[in-house]
């Protein structure tokens, strides 16, 4: 057995970046970009009013105030999206809106409600000026967010909305972006049954290629599902097959000691085993290595995990969801963690990393954690139930009720905020 952390290191020796692709804007949200993002125009493109008010000069303001309004003629009304036909000349005012461009001769805007014009009512022919004003009061200037010609996004930025909008605000209908990488799952099992097919005496319901669909979807990649292999070579094989052009292989189950598990046999013979078995609990049967002469000469990464529903999950997120942000071009490949305080105790027996099923809140300052209920490698609601997995090293006997440990956490909800 090796230890999870060089367990790690060897699948991401393993992995690479995909290629580039051209993608419409709003379907690369959650991609990397492929290339600098430089801007060709200035965000704003002109100096523009940041307040409904009038455009003056500032000198006309000079001195004014509640008791002393400096009275200006309103020579025109500009709505955002328009441009003033106008040039202030002194004694006079643009009435603007927000957004609109400040039209010649201004240099500072007065705001609707620092003005008499409720007391003259709607489009005044004139307008008291009821403060003073320094140029460049409320007017937002051509360039301020963005300066044409520099460097916007740099080329490995992870694509949010909020990037998403920026890069809509250069005018950018499609984006080069790592593409998305296609990930293939292979339940295996002569006692697995398909979710639309009526459950037979000694079968259970196919869960792991679902629940592992479902994580491939959440970090940013493709599933691609094989359906079920039964337990031997011939059917693992034809089923694997049907993966021949993915990025990454996952298969579930076959991977123990028992005499029907052949999925290191295939993979033994159809390319490379880096590693089998890890020093963890649970997920101790890990089968980590490559299908060589598939997708191209360097081969297809292979995940084998257990059947054990909950083991499948805990070492998709160890080691599976690494590869796959690695394979997109991101950056930070770890989970958030947090110190919590453990309200209940948890054993280590035989020296291996224990990944714990844990609900995490927020309490008096600290976070604390508590057991989802039963913790054996086949009760998939103690997934369902958990936010996070607390970890006990190998050298550690355990944990007492009270004592701090570290908690991977796998999603954050209102009681953790």
């Amino acid at each position: 057995m090796i230890s999870v952390d060089l367990a790690l290191e060897k699948v991401l020796e393993y992995i690479t970046v995909l290629e580039a692709e051209e993608r419409p804007i709003l379907d690369c949200l959650g991609q990397v970009l492929a290339e600098d993002a430089f801007s060709a125009i200035n965000i704003p493109p002109l100096d523009n009013s940041a307040m409904d008010g009038y455009a003056v000069r500032s000198a006309d303001t000079g001195g004014a105030g509640p008791k002393s309004p400096h009275t200006l003629r309103v020579i025109e009304t500009v709505a955002a999206g328009s441009v003033a036909r106008s040039h202030v000349e002194p004694g006079t005012a643009v009435r603007i809106m927000t957004g609109a461009p400040i039209p010649e001769g201004a240099d500072s805007v007065v705001r609707f409600e620092d003005t008499d014009e409720l007391e003259r009512g709607g489009n005044p022919a004139e307008v008291g000026v009821l403060i003073e004003v320094k140029p460049g009061t409320d007017i937002r200037p051509a360039g301020e967010d963005i300066a044409a010609g520099s460097l916007v996004l740099s080329k490995g930025t992870a694509l949010r909305a909020s990037e998403i909008g920026v890069l809509a605000s250069l005018g950018c209908p499609k984006l080069k972006v790592v593409r998305r990488p296609l990930v293939a799952i292979l339940a295996t099992g002569d006692e697995i049954a398909d979710i639309n097919k009526p459950l037979s005496a000694g079968r259970i319901y196919n869960s792991n290629s679902y629940s592992l669909a479902a994580l491939v979807k959440n970090y940013g990649a493709v599933p691609k599902m094989l359906g079920i292999a039964r337990d031997n070579e011939d059917s693992l094989l034809s089923k694997l097959r049907r993966g021949f052009e993915a990025d990454m292989v996952l298969t579930s189950g076959g991977v123990s000691l028992g005499d029907y598990d052949v999925v290191r046999q295939v993979l033994a013979r159809e390319g490379e085993i880096v590693f089998w078995r890890v020093r963890e609990k649970p997920g101790k049967p890990l089968v980590f290595g490559l299908l060589k002469g598939w997708g191209g000469a360097k081969g297809i990464p292979f995940f084998g995990l257990a059947g054990n529903p909950v083991s499948a999950m805990v070492n998709f997120e160890l080691f599976v969801r690494p590869a796959i942000l690695k394979m997109m071009g991101r950056r930070n490949l770890d989970k958030p963690t947090v110190k919590a305080v453990m309200e209940d105790a948890i054993a280590n027996t035989d020296g291996r990393r224990v990944f714990t099923r844990v609900t995490v809140e927020k309490r008096g300052g600290g976070y604390v954690a508590r057991l989802t209920g039963p913790q054996g490698s086949g009760i998939l609601t103690s997934m369902a139930l958990a936010n996070g997995l607390a970890i006990v090293p190998e050298d550690k006997p355990g944990v007492k009720p009270g004592d701090e440990v570290e908690v991977m956490m796998l999603d954050w909800g209102e009681d953790v905020e």
